[in-house]
């Protein structure tokens, strides 16, 4: 068994999720692991990782629009019987910073996945997702651990 720390960095344009399954799974192969465990962990507390659906783009779209509904933008609206408008304090980065904060504390920051024969095991239809949660463009980097069996090579 052996152990393996690296990051692997994105360029994001903005809100929206990268498909960034498959740049696993060459990462895998590249660091000529056969079988394992992946832990990814996003370095930023305004992007999460998820899994979701990968065949239907349309489910990427819906999840954009039901996260905005939740977590709207310079203010919410107190679930209370009054149902006051409660402005952000913080909003020093842009208007789109305390809601990016609020949706990766509703998301995931990290994901732990196995992997055989250099592949990770998600379903069918799954992708693995980095979530932008910001308007703007911004560098995104992943933490990458790989505990696993390295492959072997018979000489």
């Amino acid at each position: 068994m052996e152990q393996f720390f690296s990051k692997l960095n994105y360029i994001t344009n903005g809100e929206g999720l990268t498909d960034i399954t498959e740049d696993l799974n060459l990462f895998i192969q590249k660091s000529n692991f056969h079988s394992g465990i992946l832990n990814l962990t996003s370095l930023h507390t305004s992007c999460s990782l998820t899994i979701n659906e990968n065949a239907d783009p349309n489910v990427l779209s819906d999840l954009r629009k039901f996260m905005k509904s939740i977590v709207p933008y310079n203010c919410y609206t107190s679930l209370s019987k009054n149902k006051e408008e409660i402005y952000y304090e913080h909003f020093q980065e842009g208007e789109d910073d305390m809601p990016a904060h609020i949706k990766t504390a509703l998301t995931n920051t990290n994901l732990s996945l196995s992997f055989q024969r250099g592949k990770i095991i998600i379903g069918t239809w799954q992708a693995i997702y980095l979530w932008e949660h910001r308007f703007g463009q911004k560098e995104r980097s992943i933490s990458v651990h790989i505990i696993g069996e390295k492959n072997f090579k018979y000489l």
